[in-house]
């Protein structure tokens, strides 16, 4: 089973939140060891720019590996803040440092975040 760090909140559909989801926090988000090992090899990452409003639940990117393409949704509500831009030359750290500099973006919360896991529950999802 891949690494599920237990300082980090989880969405079902594989993305993580680190800091603290209330309105008006900065909180950055990244995919999980369990989708980076599902995808393989990411090539190529098409994070929303900074100012873009994301919804929780909704599309905002998308990933692209050497299997396939898979759509990037934002687990919280808020404004971008800032995309991580080591991610356009190097990629492939969503699978080697995936909860280190393999972060995507980081939001500006409008509102609480809904539905969020804690790993135990996130760790359900991957079984």
């Amino acid at each position: 089973m891949p690494d599920i760090p237990d300082n980090l909140l989880y969405s079902a559909e594989h993305e993580w939140v680190r800091g603290d989801a209330s309105p008006e926090s900065i909180v950055t988000v990244g995919i999980t060891a369990y989708a980076a090992d599902a995808l393989g090899d990411v090539v190529y990452v098409e994070a929303p720019s900074v100012g873009d409003e994301v919804k929780a639940g909704d599309v905002c990117g998308e990933l692209e590996s050497t299997k396939a393409v898979s759509e990037l949704y934002s687990p919280v509500t808020g404004v971008v803040a800032e995309v991580n831009g080591q991610l356009e030359s190097a990629p492939d750290l969503i699978n080697s440092d995936t909860y280190g500099e393999g972060w995507i973006f980081k939001v500006e919360l409008t509102e609480a975040a809904p539905d969020l896991l804690d790993p135990d529950a996130y760790a359900d999802v991957t079984e």
